[in-house]
């Protein structure tokens, strides 16, 4: 879109899916470079990526581009309650609308914990031939009986300490950021979310990392990448390391997805016609 503008101040919105969102861009345009495509988790936003857009920038060569769902950041509010099929909506939706007004033109789908799971159902669910790579950072395709209840206890600490105080240091409203999320994944019909199918359409080679602490899901999650991927599958399993790797492991985690990437490249440029 004319009006897009490729820049790290977070002050620049763009529209999808009529609401109005914050979006934040580091590194070489989408004409000069690919574009790892930044989808934050269940309570993020561009600045709780904190430094890691631009060290990813930095490292890979590439652009990196992070933007603020409804209901997080400094974008609109969501409509809430959101509909249970919320992470389906947002990539089938409003992601096809943000990758059009940024003018990508090589992606490579970068999603952390919710966000992992918007980028894999696009991945599987959309045909798009832009998107070359995809990695899934503490990815969930399935509830489980554990992560749920880190989530009802997230619930009891929203409640009953400062964690909406702190919150609200990052989200214009943590009321509809926290519930929008919480109320889903504790809604009694939830328990029987289940995307894995979506991993039989992915196409194109995936990257997958997990803290072996990760209080929200189990190594169950990359066991059903394992057992269903027919693309290439790299994975990485980190110690010492719960859900978010970026934050608890950033030089390992920001040199698997660096590796990631440069082997991307060297594989499109093996497969380039010579002139």
């Amino acid at each position: 879109m004319s009006n897009f503008v490729w820049s790290a101040d977070s002050v620049n919105r763009l529209e999808s899916d009529g609401k109005s969102l914050e979006y934040a861009c580091f590194g070489p345009k989408p004409d000069q470079a690919p574009t790892i495509l930044l989808l934050h988790e269940g309570l993020g936003c561009v600045a709780l990526w904190r430094d890691f857009p631009a060290k990813l920038a930095k490292a890979s060569g590439l652009g990196v581009m992070a933007y603020s769902r409804a209901g997080y950041g400094q974008s609109d509010p969501a409509d809430l309650p959101r509909p249970l099929d919320y992470m389906t909506r947002e990539a089938v939706v409003c992601l096809p609308q943000i990758i059009a007004a940024a003018g990508l033109q090589k992606i490579i789908l970068l999603g952390h914990s919710d966000g992992a799971s918007i980028a894999a159902i696009y991945a599987g669910s959309v045909e798009d031939h832009r998107v070359r790579g995809l990695i899934l950072m503490a990815p969930h395709f399935f509830t489980e009986a554990m992560g749920l209840a880190s989530i009802a206890d997230a619930k009891v600490a929203y409640e009953n300490t400062n964690l909406a105080a702190r919150m609200s240091k990052y989200h214009k409203n943590p009321d509809n950021t926290f519930y929008g999320w919480n109320d889903s994944w504790l809604h009694a019909d939830f328990k029987n979310w289940n995307i894995a199918d979506v991993i039989d359409y992915i196409r194109i080679p995936v990257l997958a990392i997990q803290g072996r602490e990760d209080q929200y899901g189990t190594t169950a999650q990359i066991e059903a990448l394992e057992a269903q991927l027919y693309a290439p599958l790299d994975i990485e399993l980190l110690e010492d390391c719960k859900h978010s790797p970026f934050l608890e492991q950033p030089d390992l985690t920001l040199g698997s997805i660096n590796n990631f990437c440069a082997r991307l490249h060297a594989i499109e440029t093996a497969q380039s016609p010579t002139r």
